[in-house]
């Protein structure tokens, strides 16, 4: 299929690729820089869901001496340079699902033994599709959602430094806080995805881990969703 074609659905089980562009000096010469194999859930004109599983490799940003990023200060967090490193998903395995259009994702935790734990709503930009799976760019301002309907931001700090460094202007910065605001109109309305009772759901015991591609970084040809 060409760019300007519409993309068909993908089918339970399918694998493709969840993936961030970066934004901090990148030294690796890709574009990307989270990348994630997940397997398709379900895909229809209201959303996406896609499962993480445990295990999973994952290409990730590391600063350039192979620190990762979360032990930089947070001063030098956002300039210091940076390149990719892959690894593996750790824990209990991540449900995710996302709106055509909608400014962020939403993602489900479990504690072991699958004790539910949270909704984690990740503030980005609307996703793309290709053929190989969706891209997307990260807003670092996030919110937390426990079982008991209460919620919290997440990563304040790392927002405001990312406006501090010019990684987000201010008016780009204005429409993330306002998403970061609808969003939580959607929680306290408890709407969709928060009651379609996705806490209950569970991997398919068939599926198995997806692998990284070795052209994970490939040029996305963009298709309309």
């Amino acid at each position: 299929m060409k760019g300007s074609e519409r993309i068909e659905r993908w089918t339970p089980g399918d694998h493709i690729l969840w993936r961030y562009r970066g934004h901090a000096p990148d030294l690796s010469g890709q574009g990307v820089h989270i990348c994630r194999p997940v397997t398709v859930v379900q895909d229809t004109a209201e959303a996406l869901a896609v499962w993480l599983a445990p295990g999973t490799e994952c290409v990730k940003p590391v600063l350039a001496n192979g620190t990762p990023v979360h032990e930089e200060p947070l001063a030098t967090r956002y300039t210091a340079p940076r390149t990719v490193t892959r690894g593996h998903w750790f824990g209990t395995g991540v449900l995710k699902l996302a709106r055509p259009g909608e400014p962020w994702s939403v993602w489900l935790f479990w504690e072991p033994g699958w004790r539910f734990k949270n909704w984690y709503v990740n503030l980005e930009e609307p996703r793309t599709r290709w053929s190989g799976g969706i891209d997307s760019e990260d807003h670092f301002l996030d919110i937390s959602v426990d079982p008991d309907r209460s919620w919290r931001w997440h990563d304040e700090d790392e927002f405001d430094q990312a406006q501090r460094v010019g990684l987000i202007g201010p008016e780009k910065a204005e429409r993330v806080r306002l998403a970061g605001e609808e969003a939580v109109r959607a929680v306290r309305a408890w709407g969709a995805p928060f009651s379609d009772g996705w806490e209950h759901w569970r991997p398919d015991p068939a599926w198995r881990v997806p692998e990284l591609p070795a052209d994970w970084a490939r040029a996305a040809v963009q298709l309309t969703s």
